[in-house]
């Protein structure tokens, strides 16, 4: 594949279509079909009542190659500041290490400054050493914060 340049890579907000392609990309890259959790992101992102859509997907020559899925909230967890918060990155393998996940994440933190945001956090599997690299590459650190879970059998 040639190398794409970054005007060829096009975003727009996520629309009901795009969820098969949605789906199709994050299992070629998580290796499971998590159609439940993908139907309730994507209908999420398009809820009537949500003020400020921030899920977005990127295209190639028309084709859904990536997509961002997050919101934005405003004192969640006991932070007074307006935050944002992304859920769900992906782009497809065959688009990958291509800029797509980098525009998608400037479009995403654009939005959430037009909102009057002031973080963007989101959380990474300590052993996904690239999605560790990438959400490094773009200026994200270690949070102040500890997140804490209870297994329950």
């Amino acid at each position: 594949m040639a190398k794409i340049a970054k005007q060829d890579i096009v975003t727009r907000v996520i629309k009901k279509e795009d969820y098969d392609r949605i789906v199709g990309i994050d299992a070629k890259i998580t290796g499971r079909r998590r159609m439940n959790y993908l139907r309730r992101k994507v209908f999420q992102a398009l809820d009537d009542e949500q003020k400020l859509v921030t899920s977005l997907v990127a295209e190639v020559d028309g084709k859904v190659v990536g997509f961002i899925m997050g919101n934005v909230s405003i004192g969640e967890f006991g932070i007074p500041e307006t935050t944002a918060t992304i859920d769900t990155l992906g782009v497809d393998p065959d688009y990958q290490h291509q800029g797509i996940a980098k525009v998608l994440l400037e479009e995403f933190v654009t939005t959430v400054k037009k909102a009057g945001g002031e973080r963007v956090t989101t959380q990474v599997g300590w052993d996904d050493i690239d999605l560790l690299k990438f959400f490094n590459n773009q200026g994200f650190a270690p949070a102040k914060r500890i997140s804490l879970e209870l297994r329950i059998d």
